[in-house]
């Protein structure tokens, strides 16, 4: 199966990230921050000075009690951070040397196709390592006890300066290939890979594979999902990082939890882009030090589209493997809009479009305007490469119209998908948090 996608955007940045895999000393300290997990109400299950082994449970979710967090390293329990209204916001953990874990059971490739559905569900939910699954509509923690009609697995990130996964996943064809017959027990449809054409996964067995191509946000899941077999009211979708399919692999194949990844430290204000071999919960400061430019630069947990802004002693995000480092200013040019689109120092989405120069642009965070009056101009449409109707959607969700909303396809939305939107914006609009709301309000209304 081919799919092509026609409408979106590659944005070129300056600060693209080498194809050298750099190794890191191990950090002193890592951190989960359940902040991060939208809709959970997490119980915890350790108090500071409680020593943890790598993979034993941290907290779980209120809600769903079975879906508890692994502790991404072996160590003793430093900091628990408690925000406004005792809201949890970062588990701190001091590692130990030796970092202890208790192995599971392991089986071998053969044994994993002959698991059934319950046994492989089992052995997630008790290594505490559930939470990688998140389903469709919502974006959140998937439901245990729900039955999705297909599985999702991007190997395509099309995102600016995010992880190779083709360099990434070359050396674990065989973790992969077994975390993908583990997760095909899981549902009863197909579990859809989407790679690129001539893909080293392309002789993965178990899963149906999808060759796309195209801009971002072609690599998205939400717009794989759209053009493959869309979201209807009802229906639950899982999706899975791609290195976390290796998690699963080595959970089975090995019986232990192994958090590294590899990630991305870029952008134009890095001295050295580059791939980094890390781990879950990083703290920036082991990763930055030698990273970062003199000048005032902002670092961004994930890819400049749709991360979130860290101080220099916060923590990589659960689910990124980008650190994107961008320089931070907020200088204007007077009268600009009287000289649009043809300078080497602003970017213009329009010239983009026309090819008058495909040269990597040196980002910053300045927005180069203000939040003003939507006029609809077609700029959301020609990077949404989804038929729905992105400026309706938009007004619905503002009405608080429920019924509008789900005429014109919020179901299948995410905040992600419309990044590029809010980026080619003329208004200045974040359209992905416009989004965001009209996906709340839904789930409110149940």
């Amino acid at each position: 199966m081919n799919i092509t996608i026609r409408r979106g955007h590659d944005i070129q940045i300056v600060g693209a990230p080498s194809k050298q895999i750099l190794h890191i000393s191990n950090p002193s300290k890592i951190a989960i921050m359940p902040v991060e997990f939208r809709g959970v109400k997490p119980k915890l299950l350790v108090e500071e000075g409680d020593s943890v082994t790598k993979g034993s449970p941290l907290f779980f979710d209120k809600s769903k009690p079975d879906v508890k967090w692994a502790s991404p390293g072996g160590g003793k329990i430093s900091q628990i951070q408690f925000g406004p209204r005792r809201v949890l916001e970062k588990i701190e953990i001091e590692l130990d040397k030796d970092e202890a874990q208790d192995p599971s059971v392991s089986y071998t490739q053969t044994e994993i196709e002959n698991l059934s559905s319950d046994k492989v569900l089992d052995t997630i939910l008790s290594s505490n390592l559930f939470p990688l699954i998140r389903q469709r509509p919502f974006n959140k923690i998937a439901n245990p006890s729900d039955t999705p009609r297909n599985i999702f697995i991007s190997a395509i990130n099309t995102a600016p300066l995010t992880v190779d996964l083709e360099l990434v996943l070359k050396n674990k064809i065989e973790q992969f290939q077994a975390g993908i017959t583990a997760l095909t027990k899981l549902t009863k449809g197909n579990v859809y890979l989407c790679i690129k054409s001539n893909s080293i996964l392309s002789e993965i067995r178990g899963a149906k594979k999808v060759n796309v191509s195209g801009p971002h946000p072609s690599g998205n899941v939400g717009i794989q999902i759209h053009k493959i077999k869309p979201i209807n009211p009802g229906d639950i979708i899982w999706s899975i990082n791609a290195q976390d399919v290796v998690v699963f692999g080595n959970l089975f194949l090995n019986g232990i939890y192994d958090p590294s990844k590899v990630i991305t430290v870029a952008g134009p204000g890095a001295t050295n882009p580059v791939h980094v071999k890390a781990r879950t919960g990083l703290s920036l400061q082991s990763l930055l030090y030698e990273h970062i430019d003199e000048e005032p630069v902002r670092i961004i947990s994930g890819d400049v589209l749709t991360g979130k802004e860290m101080m220099k002693t916060g923590f990589i995000g659960f689910y990124d493997s980008t650190v994107s480092i961008l320089p931070d200013t907020v200088e204007r040019e007077f009268l600009g809009m009287l000289n649009p689109g043809n300078k080497k120092n602003r970017y213009s989405l329009s010239s983009a479009f026309m090819k008058l120069g495909n040269a990597a642009f040196r980002f910053n965070t300045s927005q180069n305007g203000s939040k003003r009056a939507v006029v609809p101009l077609n700029a959301w449409e020609k990077v949404l490469p989804m038929d729905i109707y992105p400026n309706e959607l938009y007004r619905a969700i503002l009405a608080r119209d429920v019924e509008e909303m789900e005429q014109l396809g919020i179901w299948e939305c995410d905040d992600e998908d419309f990044a590029l939107c809010s980026f080619s914006c003329p208004s200045k609009i974040d359209v992905g948090s416009v989004i965001r709301q009209g996906l709340d309000l839904i789930e409110a209304e149940g």
